[in-house]
């Protein structure tokens, strides 16, 4: 059963990788509008971690419409490999916000938002700040199935990353 469903799923990507690309571009901006929805609606404010998983998510987004959009076999390998290293950073901030919230750190500090740090540091000491986390980060505000907005995102990036990589394979040893 597992291995039709597998056939399935990689005959759908060799014949469909223009639908392949749109469905990753969809996803992207369905979690965008989702986590746009819990911050405006339902009032949770995204931490610095947050937002850099917003942007990446952007990022994938858009190489996924400019890569399914072309069809030089060149530009579409770059492109998935592209979506598979932002899918990578993204899923590392996530994972990092992971082990925040399950490890909290004893001394809990909210920090400053991502703009202010923008406007008042230099980039080189924005980014490790920003991987760093502040207490905002290790809070635990939202849950589905017992899972946080990062394991969610984790995931996400994960499943884009695979994505990613099995359209840059199959396109790599498509004639």
């Amino acid at each position: 059963m597992e291995k039709k469903i597998l056939n399935f799923v990689l005959n759908w990507i060799d014949q469909a990788p223009r639908r392949t690309m749109a469905l990753v571009c969809l996803t992207c901006v369905a979690l965008l509008a989702y986590g746009l929805y819990l911050q405006h609606v339902v009032g949770l404010e995204p931490c610095p971690m947050c937002i850099v998983q917003r942007y990446a998510l952007v990022l994938i987004a858009v190489c996924a419409a400019l890569t399914g959009a072309t069809a030089r076999k060149g530009l579409y390998i770059s492109g998935s490999v592209l979506i598979v290293v932002l899918a990578v950073l993204g899923a590392f901030v996530a994972a990092r916000q992971s082990w925040l919230q399950w490890y909290p750190p004893e001394v809990a500090s909210c920090g400053r938002d991502l703009y202010g740090m923008i406007e008042n540091f230099p980039l080189q000491r924005v980014v490790p700040m920003l991987l760093k986390g502040s207490g905002d980060c290790s809070a635990v505000d939202w849950t589905f199935l017992g899972g946080t907005i990062a394991n969610w995102s984790f995931l996400w990036f994960c499943a884009m990353g695979v994505a990613g990589v099995v359209l840059a394979w199959r396109r790599n040893r498509a004639a």
